[in-house]
This record gives C-alpha cells, structure tokens and sequence, in this order.
C-alpha cells in the first residue's frame, strides 16, 4: 500500500481511536517479550528497552497534560519536575516501578495512553498547546501520539526480538498530518521510519536530524 501524491490535500484526520489502537497494539506485541530482554538496548538508541518504555509513557504523558488546562500553555511545557535515573538515560517525569516487573511497566503506557486518548476525546478542535515542533491542536497531539508509540515499539520490537508493522492506513494519516513532505508513493511503515531517522528509502538517504510539522492543517 502507498499513499497517493495528494494525501496532504485529501488525507484523513488522526483520531482519537487511532491513538488508541496504536497504543493497544504495541502494549499486546510487548507483552510476550521476556522479562530478562527488557534490560538490553532498544534498537539503535542509547537507552535501554525498559527506558525507552518509560520515555514513550512520559511523551504521551506529557502531551496529555499539554491541553489539560482550562487555558494551555503557548511558550512552554507544563512544568512538572523530571530526571533521569542514569547518567545518559532518558530526563523523564514518569518511572515505572521496577519491582512491578514488565507487566507493571506496560500497565503504566497503557494508563497514560488512555490518558492522552480520553484528552483528545474531550478536548475542542480549535483548543492549542505548546510543542517544540509547534504550536498544535488536539488532533496534532494525536498524531504525535501515534508516532511516538509506533516508532518507539519498533525501537522496542528490535531490542526484545520481536516482529512489528504496524497498519498502513495509521502509518498513512500521521504522516499526511505530521510529515506532509515525505515521499507519498513509497510504504507508508517504512516512509515513517525513514521520516524518523530510523531507515533508508529508495534513492533517501537514513536521515540523521528530523522533526515532524506540529502546527495545524488547514
């Protein structure tokens, strides 16, 4: 499957429950993962998979908490305190109890997915909250939402040795909302991966610097 050449013009919007099964499908692929490969390096980050779970808890976490205010903020996150465990781990708000084992870590992503999830829900389209990629609405966070689970469990996926790809169709609408400039004929898991630093497209070098269009579409 390929995205046409007009996606950016004709795309879908991301969604609320787009977000969920993005969430729903990669908590049930890590399930089965063994408990002893959660320490070892996720993919080609610098942090290990139990980490990199954390991180991806502590991005939707913090996406949520972006339009929870009655006003959100424009100029910056919403100030919770965070850290890092390590020197060279990952500076996060959210830390999964160890002694909770795997399981208790996948509870807490899949608790703050829904999180995020239930915020987009309820959250007014013309509503807008700070991100370092830009100023974005509900359906934006959405979207960065989807992204984050998606390439964090390949990171994931490749760090416990398991098998994942993801829906095309989801792949499809973050990029046409996310990543308007990518390449709209190639597969759309591996045109995200590539729009993400983490692969090599047809005559597309792997990427070493990326970021994703936050603001609203038109």
């Amino acid at each position: 499957m390929v995205r046409s050449a007009d996606a950016a013009v004709s795309r879908s919007p991301v969604t609320a429950d787009d977000l969920d099964q993005a969430v729903q499908l990669a908590v049930a692929v890590l399930r089965v993962a063994p408990a002893a490969a959660w320490d070892g390096p996720a993919g080609s980050l610098d942090w290990d998979c139990w980490e990199t779970a954390e991180h991806l808890s502590d991005a939707l976490f913090s996406y949520a908490v972006t339009l929870g205010p009655r006003t959100p903020p424009l100029d910056g996150d919403v100030p919770f305190a965070a850290g890092s465990l390590r020197p060279g781990g990952p500076d996060t708000a959210i830390h999964a109890d160890r002694a909770a084992g795997p399981p208790g870590l996948l509870l807490v992503l899949e608790a703050i997915g829904a999180l995020l999830v239930a915020i987009v829900r309820t959250t007014p389209p013309r509503v807008r909250g700070y991100h370092s990629f830009g100023v974005s609405d509900p359906e934006g966070f959405a979207a960065m939402g989807v992204v984050e689970t998606l390439v964090h469990t390949h990171d994931l996926a490749e760090g416990l040795g398991l098998s994942w790809t993801p829906p095309a169709g989801l792949c499809s609408r973050v990029l046409a909302r996310l990543f308007p400039d990518a390449p709209g004929t190639t597969d759309p898991w591996l045109t995200l991966l590539w729009a993400t630093g983490r692969a090599e497209l047809p005559g597309r070098p792997r990427l070493s610097t990326w970021q994703w269009q936050g603001t609203p579409r038109g």
